[in-house]
């Protein structure tokens, strides 16, 4: 959260209206410092959510690389894990300051889940167990179902539950798809199939972020 909360841009935009409030003079000169404060806070955080979610991405193709490699995963799956893992604490803390510790917590839980349902579900698609894969992703859609449900619940006004789960759907289905080129080694389909994800997540981002903002006005007002 240092990165949400003490936003390097943040700290420059207020060190320049400092640097040209006395040219303004008087109230307007302090308007206009806390406007350019509050225009780039908002969007520190808005880019701030984009990149804990695209880091989701990132490590979730690096994921599928390694766990879709014949005959076996490659070496680096254990880090490449841990550093997915740590991904889903890193977007449930950037919650805690508007929704609690509790909730952040609960949705590291719950994507943490989402995860590791993830790997079952690319386990047994490389294994072609069908019977435990069909049980794999209907846990995996539910999970994306809980996921929806919880961040709708915490902002209805601008979560409604039928977006969210469409967004979640949408993000799962991408994702399956990812992985089902990568492992049947339709490699060019792979790769649009990332730019796919890639382009859904960044509006999740953006909705989530979006979200909060108008949710917390007052926190995003100096």
């Amino acid at each position: 959260m240092r990165t949400l909360i003490r936003s390097g841009a943040v700290l420059v935009a207020l060190s320049l209206a400092i640097a040209f409030a006395p040219r303004l003079g008087g109230a307007a000169a302090v308007d206009a410092a806390s406007t350019h404060s509050a225009v780039t806070h908002r969007a520190a955080f808005h880019d701030a959510m984009r990149k804990l979610w695209e880091d989701h991405i990132t490590w979730t193709r690096l994921f599928i690389v390694s766990a879709a490699t014949d005959p076996s995963n490659l070496p680096d799956i254990g880090p490449t894990v841990d550093r997915l893992l740590a991904n889903q604490v890193d977007i449930g803390n950037a919650i805690k300051p508007f929704y609690g510790t509790a909730a952040g917590e609960q949705l590291t839980a719950l994507l943490g889940v989402h995860i590791l349902t993830a790997a079952e579900v690319l386990a047994d698609a490389k294994a072609g167990d069908a019977p435990s894969l069909a049980d794999a992703s209907a846990r995996w859609y539910a999970n994306g179902d809980e996921i929806a449900t919880f961040l709708s619940t915490a902002n209805p006004a601008n979560w409604p539950l039928a977006d969210m789960k469409a967004m979640m759907k949408a993000h799962l289905d991408l994702t399956l798809a990812e992985a089902v080129a990568r492992l049947q080694g339709r490699y060019a389909d792979d790769v649009v199939g990332y730019d796919r994800v890639h382009a859904e997540i960044l509006e999740m981002a953006d909705m989530l972020s979006d979200g909060i903002i108008r949710q917390f006005p007052e926190q995003f007002a100096h």
